[in-house]
């Protein structure tokens, strides 16, 4: 039982990143009803980012985090208003294969950096190397940082969402664009907050990674299994992301114990698999009917 309470935390804690970069996911698809295949590239430019202002600079932790996550925020919304915002009325195909092109690029120009490309590197804090012990069950303190992070993070959308103006306004985007550009929402600025947001939150999710996991230009690919944590969910679900995210962080790490190598590979899809057969539109997705 030990054993098992420790996997379920410790997938827990990769489960709480693949909800991030899935919310991420969510964000932008809410906002644009389009699926953003460059989110995982922007989790690593800020996670290089953020190595580059730790290590290499030297600047203090909480001033470096800052700093990358707002050029990663920064850095998605001029990819929105230059690639994307000229792309409105295109059909979804061409408009995916732009944010795969974006996603090509960025891994591209990271690999031009010496400093990131040369090897795989690695941030530690002030936590690493020290654990948390909860009776008998033992968590590194990087890992619960990632869920204490991540727990913050959510409350702080939920606020967000529900208390302030332009969380309202994203919230009525989602609804119905056209109604909202009736009800005098500015839909073009609420695309480019929900880039702005999603990049921001993918860097926390690198950053988060980092201490755990080791930096390098291939590690966007990580975001590709956060497109399994928001299908199961359900695509157009905040909290789904959330719960699917963890899901799938703990079903990859009892995969990976108790099951034969290999399995954790696959574990996200079979998942998905799963839960689409019993519940097509994901966890906590709605049905839609149409009238034909």
């Amino acid at each position: 039982m030990v054993q098992f309470l420790q996997q379920v935390i410790s997938g827990v804690s990769i489960g709480c990143v693949y909800a991030l970069i899935a919310l991420g996911f969510v964000l932008i698809y809410k906002a644009t009803e389009t699926v953003n295949f460059a989110i995982g590239e922007l989790m690593m430019i800020g996670a290089f980012l953020g190595f580059t202002f730790i290590v290499i600079w030297s600047l203090p932790l909480w001033l470096a985090a800052i700093i990358a996550i707002s050029a990663t925020a920064l850095l998605a919304a001029m990819l929105e208003r230059v690639f994307l915002r000229p792309m409105v009325g295109e059909p979804a195909f061409a408009i995916l294969v732009v944010t795969i092109g974006l996603g090509f690029c960025l891994r591209a120009a990271a690999l031009m950096v010496p400093e990131w490309s040369s090897e795989t590197v690695r941030i530690f804090t002030p936590l690493s190397g020290s654990v948390v012990r909860l009776g008998p069950i033992v968590i590194s303190a990087d890992h619960a940082a990632v869920i204490v992070a991540t727990a913050l993070i959510v409350t702080g959308f939920f606020v967000f969402f529900k208390r302030t103006r332009m969380g309202l306004a994203m919230q009525a985007v989602s609804q119905s664009q056209l109604a909202a550009t009736y009800m005098g929402v500015r839909t073009r600025s609420v695309s480019t907050l929900a880039w702005l947001l999603a990049g921001a939150i993918t860097a926390v999710a690198g950053l988060l990674l980092a201490p755990i996991a080791f930096i390098h230009v291939n590690m966007g690919v990580l975001g590709l299994k956060a497109i399994p944590a928001a299908i199961i969910g359900g695509f157009s679900s905040l909290p789904g992301a959330i719960v699917g995210g963890i899901l799938l962080g703990v079903c990859e790490s009892l995969a990976g114990f108790y099951l034969p190598a290999g399995f954790s590979e696959v574990a996200a899809y079979i998942l998905v698999l799963v839960v689409l057969t019993i519940r097509p539109e994901g966890l906590f997705g709605e049905t839609i009917h149409k009238r034909v």
